[in-house]
């Protein structure tokens, strides 16, 4: 068995508190194993499990670690270590998905070293989790579902997501090594007022910034734009050839700023308090 990873990215955004857990397995030499990482605008937390109390599906996004539980209805917590107690449910409802695979074409090619997945681009929460103490209260809060399998994160990329009223929208821009070559890979889609606007590179979308905490991506007419404004980064293990070895440092809620437009017109503006961003490209990079 080839080293491996497979997890999912739960995000739950409510004003002012927002809440990522990501419940993934991964193999390494044959051994398997699973992890549980939580991250709020406050604090990170991670846990190991071992193979026989872990179970990550592939293609929906469910997954069982000890006593903690995933799916497309919601989340349940029971999780107890002598640096962590983690408990409460959550329900989710109004799941949205995208039309077709994020991937697009690429879904079919074998050997991509990550291949990425959107569940839902926006669904309601509710419920309670109560992690060391402190309650992460969710009630008519808005909630994101996404995955990532295969064996290493792109080595630069940058990634962001956000829900705000009347859509959602995420954007992603990565290295992408395939065979030989290699190019920045790109892939987005805003949802907004019952809308679906994708820009990829299978469609023709290309970055024209990545530098600063800047992603500009045009396709044709669309021009979308993701800013940085505020770094309240968190550490995250992210795999590299299955083991979760290397750190990478997320933004889990705070200000950007995104723009789409079409032809010069803006078809969205807005500054958002609680978004979540990735960007790791070196400093000085430009696309």
């Amino acid at each position: 068995m080839g080293n491996s990873f497979c997890g999912w990215y739960f995000r739950c955004q409510a004003q002012g508190e927002s809440l990522a857990l990501i419940p993934a397995v991964h193999c390494v030499g044959g051994i398997r194993s699973g992890s549980l990482q939580f991250i709020s605008g406050r604090e990170h937390w991670s846990v190991s499990f071992p193979a026989s109390q872990c179970r990550v599906d592939g293609n929906l996004p469910r997954a069982r670690l000890g006593g903690c539980s995933f799916s497309p209805g919601g989340v349940r917590l029971d999780l107890h270590t002598p640096a962590l107690s983690a408990v409460g449910s959550l329900r989710f409802r109004g799941l949205s998905p995208i039309r077709y695979d994020i991937m697009g074409p690429f879904c079919r090619i074998p050997f991509l070293e990550c291949r990425h997945s959107v569940f839902s681009m926006r669904h309601q929460v509710e419920g309670i989790l109560r992690i060391n103490g402190r309650d992460y209260c969710f009630s008519d809060s808005t909630g994101y579902i996404e995955g990532d399998r295969g064996r290493s994160f792109p080595r630069q990329y940058a990634w962001t997501q956000c829900c705000f009223p009347g859509g959602s929208l995420m954007l992603a821009a990565a290295e992408i090594p395939l065979g030989p070559v290699c190019f920045t890979g790109v892939i987005g889609v805003v949802q907004l007022e019952g809308r679906e606007y994708r820009l990829a590179t299978y469609l023709g979308a290309r970055a024209e910034k990545l530098s600063g905490g800047e992603i500009v991506v045009r396709q044709g007419a669309l021009t979308l734009t993701a800013r940085l404004l505020e770094r309240q980064a968190h550490p995250l293990a992210a795999p590299t050839g299955g083991a979760m070895t290397r750190t990478i440092r997320e933004n889990v809620s705070c200000r950007a700023f995104y723009q789409l437009s079409r032809g010069g017109r803006p078809l969205l503006s807005l500054e958002a308090a609680d978004a979540a961003f990735e960007f790791e490209y070196p400093p000085g990079h430009g696309a």
